[in-house]
């Protein structure tokens, strides 16, 4: 940008956009001091090489504000690391599961790692055990997307969430509160009958009377 440009000529593009053409970049640099504004270098490998009479600093704060609201709309997918041991008991696994479904839930991965102390080392397939193990356990939600591998004395594996599953927990709820209107619909038709039956015997005992 400005006095850092050392090649003798540049081809410009004005403020406005419009080519201005190949000229000495002293003569470059007077147009854009003129205009109280800066001389950028934009595309340095062409020949000559590009630049651009602009307002530096707006042009640095806009390219910020873009690069901000770019990050918003990008999802951040993490990686859970799970640590368990090749013997892990049954009420630490059944936890360390339902953390596991969470993360999974919320879009994250999982590196599973098992970790071998002493000699466990000479049994991986007791590791290899456990997280088959994981896997049957979280297979409605969850993917491999790392085959175990052994990293020193650890046994890693990494799992995904299973695309499309998690969204439809939520769709039976919709109907848990439809049948609640039926119960008031049934008593009204009984009302009315009790009257009508106690009126239709009245008239026969008017003649019975006039008979006698």
């Amino acid at each position: 940008m400005g006095r850092r440009i050392r090649v003798p000529e540049v081809r410009v593009i004005g403020a406005d956009g419009a080519q201005v053409g190949v000229i000495p970049t002293q003569e470059a640099l007077k147009l854009a001091e003129d205009a109280g504004l800066e001389l950028v270098e934009v595309n340095p490998r062409a020949v000559p090489p590009v630049c651009k009479i602009m307002d530096f600093g707006k042009f640095k704060y806009e390219t910020s504000k873009k690069e901000k609201a770019s990050r918003k709309h990008q999802s951040t997918i993490v990686l859970k690391e799970i640590k368990l041991r090749p013997k892990t008991d049954e009420h630490d696994f059944d936890f360390k599961v339902k953390h596991i479904r969470r993360f999974l839930a919320e879009g994250n991965k999982c590196k599973l790692v098992i970790v071998f102390r002493g000699r466990e080392i000479v049994h991986p397939e007791t590791g290899q055990a456990m997280l088959d193990q994981v896997v049957k356990n979280v297979g409605d939600v969850a993917m491999v997307e790392q085959r175990p591998m052994m990293e020193g004395r650890r046994m890693v594996m990494v799992i995904g969430p299973r695309g499309g599953l998690i969204r439809s927990t939520a769709a039976p709820t919709a109907s848990v509160s439809a049948p609640a209107p039926a119960p008031a619909t049934t008593p009204p038709p009984n009302i009315p009958r009790p009257t009508t039956v106690a009126t239709g015997p009245a008239p026969t005992p008017v003649p019975a009377a006039a008979k006698g």
